[in-house]
């Protein structure tokens, strides 16, 4: 018997000061069988940092050949392409060949330490290409925070996003690696 999705709801306020983006979003996430809530409540985070009106989540891992999120315009053409994890150059590459940004939160804690020197220099020549890490204790956080039912609200100023409920606030800083 297959495993299905457990489904999230959260109402997410965004304030977002360093874009000019203020907005309500009433977001469905599924959380596939086989990924981690740390993995999910990240998505949630990642939607939060890049929210707009046409940002959407798409089947993640469901799909190879999609992100975990994506905005695209009328036409079609995907503006924006973000990733999760420590993919490898080659799916790196084809997201930049496809999209007119691509960004990357790592979240992988050791893994993700000994992932980034690897490619650093092959993924330099990327210019569409923005590459954030965000640290273990950080998703442990944000882990505490997720109920199936979620009402946030989420301050992003300077780059660091502010993820709150009504009890806890949760900082997310992820740190630039390219």
């Amino acid at each position: 018997m297959a495993l299905s999705a457990t489904i999230y709801k959260a109402n997410l306020a965004v304030s977002d000061m360093d874009r000019g983006y203020y907005a309500s979003h009433q977001l469905t996430l599924a959380q596939h069988p086989s990924e981690t809530v740390e993995r999910m409540m990240l998505r949630l985070a990642a939607f939060a940092l890049n929210a707009s009106e046409s940002l959407q989540f798409s089947r993640g891992l469901s799909a190879d050949d999609e992100p975990e999120l994506w905005q695209k315009s009328y036409a079609e053409d995907i503006e924006l392409w973000v990733e999760l994890g420590e993919p490898d150059e080659k799916r790196l590459k084809k997201a930049c060949s496809r999209a007119d940004k691509v960004v990357l939160y790592s979240y992988g804690g050791r893994a993700s330490e000994v992932w980034w020197p690897q490619l650093e220099n092959k993924l330099a020549r990327l210019d569409k290409l923005s590459v954030f890490r965000v640290e273990p204790a950080t998703l442990a956080e944000l882990v505490a925070i997720c109920q199936r039912s979620m009402q946030l609200s989420a301050t992003i100023q300077d780059g660091q996003l502010w993820l709150a409920d009504e009890t806890s606030n949760v900082l997310v800083e992820p740190l630039r690696l390219k």
